[in-house]
């Protein structure tokens, strides 16, 4: 019996031994597989923007100045372009190859309120082209580029931003409004300028459209905000310890670049700012973003490769993409996919990062329109605090208003139509999320395909979330959840599955008294199958309805 018992016990050994092996091996490759971004190497020659009449005043307009200082440093072979201690008043500054604009701790380079410095340029909105003011700083077809130090660019968004009522205490709102601009007729709206107020009341504003220069969007000018910092189709860039601040639209937006790294930066923007997102990277290849905080009005670290026809025919996915160490405050979404997807976005690993307070956790959106292919997704060791909505949430019908409602406001229910799968049609997939903790949000998973594309292949292992709501699945097929801890406070149910297949749950664990564990609706609803989870904690543990096969359910020990 000694014997036999030895043996077992050997056994056991060498099967947890082989675990462990696969498991290690498995990290292994997923280590390996991590994409290596390329570094920009640049001369220490530095040039202060000093020599060429700049003042640090808060005065003076330093506009040329500063651009003839990095030009003058890139036509010489690269270099150092220094913003030393001062404030440093300027319009838009246009950056230039092997160039390392670097800023000191008390540097403040602010951008003026003048619209009048801003010219309208061909640019891209939201995944599309258009016509934009020109942005603060930006930098078309370079190699080489970085911009570094400790210092603060601050793009003094407040004087373009549209501001929303119910966003706004009431002293604030009243403060706002003594300073000018115009108030929307239903009192719910501030604008900066007659301008801003026509932009906002025209469809499409801004699209580039054929035979139009301009002079055809000068009236609209003013609603046209640009980004803080643009930088299209450049190579081997570096953005390190810097603080950007106040962006009239999205902070940093890095379009069709490659080799770009984003190192322990500070992001901010009042938690009101419209678009305000942190970092929005779209269309580009071998991405590191790390070290960074992110406190927003927007989004805050997000993932974008082009919207609907646009986004499809430019067919450039953003791929290859480390997120690292990264903490978001306030944010529509702490790490985000979408909703302007189209051309897709693919092997991306998101871990070690903390969201306090973001609106949601892990937010992937898209909607009908995109087309696009998100897949190869990894994200691992997340943690999350007061959550206002969901904490982990996908879904494909995005549109475009705030994730939380506001007190008073209506929004309608979604209506699931069956429509024909076209290259409009998009597709999330294959997306692997494991080790997250959230103390604190509205709903802990929340699932919501499409009826002609279900959400796919999602796995979901090792997660503990405190909620009011559970977990719901709907149009969604092959989930697999593993080691799910849901302790929320609306226990009816803890699982609501509406016409979704194939969905594994195994080791669910939920608090003891639950009203009900597993609601299960929809004719399509099929495969379900739980293992290890004790469902007697429950008061009931399934309900059925009636439309749906009773083998739909399996549950096992």
């Amino acid at each position: 019996m000694k014997h036999i018992f030895r043996s077992l016990c050997r056994s056991k050994i060498a099967l947890a031994c082989m675990l462990i092996s696969s498991a290690g091996i498995t990290l292994a490759q997923q280590k390996a597989s991590l994409p290596i971004i390329q570094q920009v190497k640049i001369k220490n020659d530095t040039t202060s923007i000093i020599t060429f009449g700049a003042k640090g005043d808060g005065v003076a307009l330093n506009t040329e100045s500063i651009n003839k200082t990095i030009s003058s440093v890139s036509q010489k072979g690269g270099g150092v372009v220094l913003i030393p201690s001062g404030l440093w008043l300027t319009g838009p500054i246009e950056l230039k190859s092997n160039v390392n604009l670097h800023l000191k701790r008390d540097a403040i380079l602010q951008f003026t309120d003048d619209f009048n410095q801003y010219k309208l340029v061909e640019g891209n909105w939201e995944g599309r082209p258009a016509w934009r003011n020109q942005s603060p700083i930006s930098g078309t077809n370079l190699e080489n580029i970085a911009i570094t130090g400790s210092g603060i660019i601050d793009g003094n968004g407040g004087a373009w931003r549209m501001v929303k009522k119910d966003k706004l205490t009431e002293s604030q709102w009243k403060t706002l409004v003594a300073s000018g601009g115009i108030v929307r007729e239903d009192g719910k709206m501030w604008f900066p300028s007659a301008k801003t107020v026509k932009g906002s009341n025209t469809k499409n504003a801004g699209v580039i459209e054929p035979g139009k220069t301009a002079k055809d969007y000068e009236d609209i000018k003013d609603f046209l905000r640009p980004n803080l910092l643009v930088l299209t189709n450049c190579k081997k860039i570096l953005l390190e310890g810097v603080t950007f601040q106040n962006s009239p639209a999205w902070n940093l937006h890095p379009l069709l670049c490659e080799d770009l790294t984003l190192r322990n930066l500070q992001v901010k923007n009042p938690w009101y700012a419209q678009n305000g997102d942190g970092v929005d990277v779209e269309s580009c290849k071998n991405v590191l973003i790390e070290g960074s905080t992110f406190d927003v009005g927007d989004d805050g670290i997000c993932i974008k490769s082009g919207r609907d026809e646009a986004g499809r025919k430019r067919g450039v996915p953003t791929e290859n993409v480390i997120v690292r160490n990264n903490v978001v405050y306030h944010a529509h979404g702490g790490f985000v996919i979408g909703s302007e997807m189209s051309g897709g976005a693919k092997n991306i690993w998101v871990y070690d990062c903390s969201f306090i307070g973001t609106d949601i956790g892990l937010r992937f959106k898209t909607t009908r329109g995109r087309g696009g292919i998100v897949e190869n997704i990894y994200v691992n060791n997340i943690n999350m605090i007061d959550i206002p909505g969901e904490a982990i949430l996908f879904d494909m019908y995005y549109a475009a208003v705030d994730p939380i409602v506001l007190a008073g406001e209506k929004r309608e229910a979604i209506k699931s139509v069956l429509v024909p799968v076209t290259e409009e049609t998009p597709q999330f997939r294959n997306f692997y999320i494991k080790d997250v903790v959230a103390n604190g949000a509205e709903k802990a998973i929340f699932f919501r395909g499409l009826p002609e594309m279900n959400i796919k292949d999602i796995h979901l292992e090792n997660v503990t979330i405190q909620s009011k709501k559970g977990i719901e699945i709907i149009e969604a097929t092959g989930i697999f959840l593993k080691n799910v801890n849901v302790i929320t406070d609306n226990s009816n149910p803890v699982v609501d599955i509406q016409n979704s297949s194939n969905i594994n749950i195994d080791k669910l664990q939920y608090k003891s008294g639950a009203t009900l564990l597993f609601s299960i609706a929809g004719e399509k609803s099929k495969g379900i199958k739980v293992s290890g989870t004790d469902g007697s904690k429950a008061k009931k543990a399934t309900n059925i309805a009636s439309e749906v096969n009773k083998k739909a359910l399996e549950i096992s020990k």
